[in-house]
């Protein structure tokens, strides 16, 4: 399996992880439990501190993989721990306590038990009896830079045999695991802009172990630290993919592609805004119930059915409009048209 499925990228972020603290390892709780060092998370604002801490190991002959943050060219990358038969590529951090930048001097596996380093480890020799004694060399300079690459960071890469052990079987950290770092992001004390690199807690004897008596203070910080004043420059991007806008149904439906785009645009607030309709008014001739009238109805009602006043259409010649202003001679009273019958013309002569 590639090493990109195990060496996870959770976030990547502009401003360089604080360095690591000083601290002492505490006992180890028993046997078959690994040493996981401790290392800088971030969160929606800030790094925390996750305290190492013992964890007993997911199968027989697993070993650990720290964490480790790396440049990525523009950004700093978050790589999360796994575990394995092998110790893989861990950016060269020097953690301590067995894990010096490159492999794990802190113990081995031989006949299904865990045998541990006295001269790393924090050991109860009366409880656990598979121990040994082996000095470690660490020819690495001792620093507390904790990251790879970049400004100021560790310059080491992975050797041919950490590339070979990125194509091994890995295991994603355990529950107890991810359960330790989630009470690590909740405890404010944790912070780095609180604990300005000093973390109250820099070591648990078991994962999630935050207010055990024998939790492990860190001494020292490692440098210092001060909090970035502009937090806006430093937010996390994710390599997940992007979310989409809240307004995702003005987008056109990719599953229907002979769909026109039209159809899927959310109704207006106005009726007669829909782009299917066409701009000019068209006559209502759907047909009403209970009504005795055509279903067409000319747009111009008659005179007797006008709320306001008629107004006098324009006539088309003069002599019409004034045909039209002169009463019809159906109109004159009955009186005045007897008066007319019996007036003698002018010119008829009386009779002799």
């Amino acid at each position: 399996m590639s090493a990109a499925s195990f060496a996870q990228i959770g976030i990547m972020i502009t401003i360089a992880p604080p360095a690591l603290p000083v601290y002492e390892q505490p006992l180890c709780p028993g046997d078959g439990y690994l040493w996981t060092p401790g290392y800088w998370a971030y969160g929606e604002d800030d790094y925390y501190w996750v305290p190492g801490t013992w964890v007993m190991a997911p199968e027989v002959g697993l070993l650990w993989t720290p964490a480790y943050w790396g440049w990525g060219g523009d950004r700093f990358v978050f790589y999360d721990g796994y575990w394995g038969p092998q110790v893989g590529f861990y950016g060269g951090i020097s953690y301590g306590y067995g894990y010096f930048g490159e492999g794990y001097q802190g113990g081995r596996w031989d006949n299904g038990h865990f045998f541990y380093n006295r001269s790393v480890n924090n050991v109860n020799v009366t409880i656990i009896h598979n121990v040994y004694n082996t000095t470690v060399i660490n020819n690495t300079t001792v620093n507390r830079v904790s990251y790879n690459g970049g400004n100021g960071g560790i310059s080491a890469r992975p050797t041919p045999r950490e590339e070979a052990v990125a194509h091994e079987k890995h295991i994603a950290p355990v529950a107890v695991q991810t359960q330790h770092v989630q009470a690590a992001r909740d405890n404010p004390e944790l912070r780095a802009s609180a604990n300005r690199g000093k973390p109250p807690v820099a070591a648990t004897p078991k994962p999630g172990a935050m207010n055990d008596r024998a939790v492990v203070p860190a001494k020292e910080a490692g440098a210092p630290y001060v909090p970035p004043a502009n937090r806006a420059a430093a937010q996390p991007r994710t390599n997940a993919p992007a979310a989409q806008s809240e307004n995702n149904a003005t987008r056109p439906d990719r599953s229907a592609p002979n769909k026109p785009p039209e159809a899927n645009r959310p109704p207006t607030a106005e009726p007669n805004a829909r782009p299917d309709r066409p701009t000019t008014a068209e006559p209502n001739t759907r047909p009403e119930p209970n009504r005795n009238e055509p279903a067409q109805r000319s747009q111009t009602p008659p005179p007797s059915e006008r709320s306001q006043p008629q107004r006098t259409p324009p006539a088309e010649t003069p002599r019409a409009a004034q045909e039209q202003q002169r009463p019809k001679p159906e109109a004159q009273k009955p009186e005045e048209k007897k008066q007319k019958d019996e007036k003698p013309k002018r010119d008829e002569k009386p009779p002799q």
